[in-house]
């Protein structure tokens, strides 16, 4: 009997354990999305598992907070030394599942108090006190089939709203999102506490109490997700604003590039005004014998058609002055620049849409160019594709955002976020293509690809 009931226990402790593993699982299904690669979610499972097997091993009462604190505390400090990108965010990813796992405990407790003790209570385990045991057992069984689920439903809503993943989480924002979980707990404390109080002065279940702590639980976790939700909608109307201004800046460059061609038109056309005359200069040059002096004429006249006409002809006068503009940026930093592009004519992909793709794809070239580095673009077509392809000599190390494949920007300011390349992106998508973003041989190239065979709005 003794033996049976050791053995009992024994099976109730690896029930136990089998729960905290698919606790760990609910946890890594939390922060799967906002980590790079399966290993490392690996990892955050086998650290928040092995911490609270180990509490189990040491008799350490692991379903007290202080025991999820400490399960916790050690995927945190995994997710952190896997990945070292926005620390705020890891926080709220710690403390939610935290929250969560302790108010879906609060919840399964209720309701795993009332059901053992209604099962204990009847005439049948009354007359055979011997089956406790395997109640206890059965129990445990039960309590695991109600927290699971409750926390993957709780997990699967916040999933649901928080669709910012890439986004950096600034201080503020994380005490805002950080309040309602903290409420939650407190209400835990508070209500556990009277409940306890209760039951020990009057001998008495406080079945009403009850109930109400239940409503309070499961509300407490709607109030989480409903923050959180609110959280991503300023995120979203953040997002729309930035987007609207950087559009309104591009189209004061496109503006401001066309001032330009319509500029250089106008010195194009008052140097053949005065062709003639400049004709006729030289004839009289060579004429009285002052060959040298003709020469000097000649090549300030080559000089003032080639600022005229510009160094860069790539089909196109507006791109043909975005080239060039950014060609004297890089040769201000020291940097070579090379240009084999080509605009695409004769297709309904409009000057706008290149422009908008090269000055921003130009802009981080020339941001991340390595020093006395290379700047090139070409372009080329097979059929019906058109592939642009931006590099820029790069020597450092960059961190991509698993989500959009890209890299994550290395500006300090965080507003800043990819808006780049996610202009370009959208772009693309217009003409039924894509971008792709690599490294080869310390060179980081961007190809943009475009379909010419349809006709766009």
């Amino acid at each position: 009997m003794i033996e049976n009931a050791f053995g009992l226990d024994w099976l109730a402790r690896l029930l136990s354990i089998a729960e905290q593993l698919l606790l760990g699982y609910c946890f890594t299904l939390l922060v799967r999305p906002f980590l790079e690669r399966q290993k490392k979610v690996r990892r955050v499972w086998a650290a928040y598992s092995t911490a609270m097997i180990l509490l189990y091993a040491i008799n350490c009462f692991p379903g007290s907070s202080t025991a999820v604190s400490i399960g916790v505390l050690a995927a945190l400090l995994v997710m952190c030394c896997l990945d070292r990108r926005n620390y705020a965010q890891k926080i709220f990813l710690a403390v939610t599942f935290f929250s969560i796992n302790w108010l879906a405990c609060a919840i399964t407790e209720i309701l795993y108090d009332n059901l053992y003790g209604y099962a204990t209570r009847t005439a049948y385990m009354l007359a055979h006190p011997n089956l406790y045991a395997p109640l206890y057992v059965v129990m445990c069984i039960v309590h695991m089939m109600l927290l699971i689920p409750i926390m993957l439903t709780a997990l699967w809503c916040i999933l649901k709203v928080y669709v910012y993943k890439s986004v950096n989480m600034t201080k503020k924002e994380l005490c805002m999102l950080l309040a309602p979980l903290m409420m939650g707990i407190q209400g835990f404390e508070v209500i556990h506490y009277y409940r306890n109080f209760y039951i020990i002065k009057t001998g008495k279940n406080m079945n009403i109490y009850d109930a109400r702590a239940l409503v309070y639980y499961m509300m407490s976790i709607v109030v989480i997700v409903v923050m959180i939700g609110l959280y991503q909608s300023i995120k979203a109307n953040q997002e729309e604003t930035l987007r609207s201004k950087l559009l309104a800046t591009q189209l004061e460059s496109i503006r401001y590039h066309i001032g330009q061609v319509e500029l250089l038109y106008e010195n194009i056309r008052g140097i053949k005004h005065d062709m003639t005359n400049h004709l006729l200069t030289l004839e009289r040059l060579y004429a009285g014998n002052k060959p040298q002096e003709a020469k000097t004429y000649s090549a300030s006249l080559k000089k003032a058609l080639s600022t005229a006409s510009g160094e860069i002809r790539s089909g196109n006068p507006v791109t043909d002055v975005i080239l060039q503009e950014w060609k004297s940026v890089t040769e201000k930093k020291g940097v070579l620049f090379e240009s084999d592009f080509y605009y695409p004519s004769e297709t309904a992909i409009n000057a706008f849409d290149i422009s908008v793709i090269l000055n921003n794809a130009l802009q981080n070239a020339v941001e991340n160019v390595s020093q006395k580095g290379l700047v090139s673009i070409r372009s080329y077509h097979r059929n019906q594709a058109y592939m642009i392809e931006i590099c820029n000599s790069f020597s450092g190390s960059l961190q991509w955002d698993v989500e959009s494949g890209l890299p994550m920007t290395t500006k300090d300011k965080a507003d800043e976020h990819g808006y780049g390349l996610s202009n370009i992106r959208r772009v693309a998508a217009k003409y039924m293509g894509d971008i792709v973003a690599e490294i080869r041989d310390e060179t980081f190239c961007l190809s943009v690809l475009l379909m010419m065979d349809k006709d766009y709005d």
